[in-house]
């Protein structure tokens, strides 16, 4: 790292930590602007919004819309709390919204579950589960956890991955 982008990347770590950002928080922004940083060969005190939607166009491309909002997020927080200038990328990305399915389970919703469920041992934690009141996310933090929930379709796993059961409810 050249010295000027050095100086100016050890200020980024310590205002993240004085603002109270988490260590993972702090690992992804500072690695976005690195990544950045590498893009634009260290030169990133005066991008233009053309050099930022080149930049966040490639980014996209080769990864998901996870990473370029976090990069986003950590050139954003560079930029106000490190440069002390206002973010040239206002407005630019708009990430597709993301609808999460409810951990609560409605009663018909949870008869198709155990009635599509084969094995027994697993209809009964699902009905146990759902009579005790708890939610899928909770219940299934006791060593089971959901890898994948599209629609109304479930894949239960073990921690280590190994496939349980395959349940539809529609």
């Amino acid at each position: 790292m050249p010295q000027p982008f050095a100086q100016q990347y050890d200020t980024l770590l310590k205002r993240m930590a004085l603002r109270g950002l988490s260590p993972k928080t702090v690992a992804l922004y500072s690695h976005g602007v690195r990544r950045a940083a590498g893009y634009f060969g260290f030169e990133m005190d005066d991008l233009s919004r053309e050099q930022l939607t080149e930049y966040l166009s490639w980014l996209l491309a080769k990864w998901s819309w996870s990473t370029l909002k976090h990069d986003m997020y950590g050139l954003q927080f560079y930029y106000q709390h490190v440069l002390g200038k206002p973010w040239p990328g206002m407005g630019l990305v708009k990430p597709p919204k993301t609808s999460r399915l409810p951990d609560i389970v409605t009663v018909v919703q949870m008869r198709r579950i155990v009635a599509s469920t084969r094995v027994l041992s697993y209809r009964v934690f699902f009905f146990t589960l759902y009579s005790m009141g708890c939610d899928w996310a909770k219940g299934c933090g006791y060593g089971w956890r959901i890898l994948m929930r599209i629609g109304c379709r479930c894949i239960f796993v073990m921690p280590r991955a190994i496939v349980i059961d395959w349940c539809r409810c529609r």
